[in-house]
């Protein structure tokens, strides 16, 4: 791997597992200028295609899934490592599905029952979203919802 500052050769200092089991840490030293950086290993979920509500197929990306999950966490009081374990337990109840085509629509569901466990302000900015609410009534009616689920 290349140094992130003077783009030269690195070598690894330390390594472990990560994120229980589902990624690999490896500590790094620049063998020219030596910085130091950290570097993750995961399991990448290759050849998943996800359809969305037009029909159309895409690749599965990690990164689409993040920001979604951070835009309904923006501002939360959630940390980075339960991000992070928020997002793998997403990716292998994905995993679990055994399939190799999954609906948009499907994640969607996968995502709200995890983060109604984690915030459930941002299970109500996702399911918004999700659900596409064209009024307030519909918003009411899922707030009646996670109240009920809640007790």
């Amino acid at each position: 791997m290349k140094c992130p500052i003077c783009q030269n050769s690195t070598q690894v200092s330390n390594s472990r597992s990560a994120d229980h089991g589902r990624a690999v840490k490896r500590r790094r030293v620049c063998l020219q200028c030596s910085r130091r950086f950290t570097t993750y290993e995961r399991i990448e979920l290759f050849g998943l295609q996800v359809v969305k509500r037009t029909g159309e197929k895409q690749p599965y990306l990690r990164h689409k899934l993040e920001l979604g999950l951070r835009k309904a966490l923006e501002k939360r009081p959630v940390a980075e490592d339960q991000f992070q374990k928020t997002v793998s337990s997403i990716e292998n109840d994905l995993f679990n599905l055994e399939k190799e085509t999954v609906s948009s629509d499907t994640i969607g569901k996968i995502v709200l029952s995890h983060l109604r466990i984690l915030d459930k302000v941002a299970y109500l900015r996702f399911v918004s979203v999700h659900h596409n609410f064209k009024n307030t009534k519909a918003f009411e009616r899922e707030i009646e919802k996670l109240e009920k689920l809640g007790r």
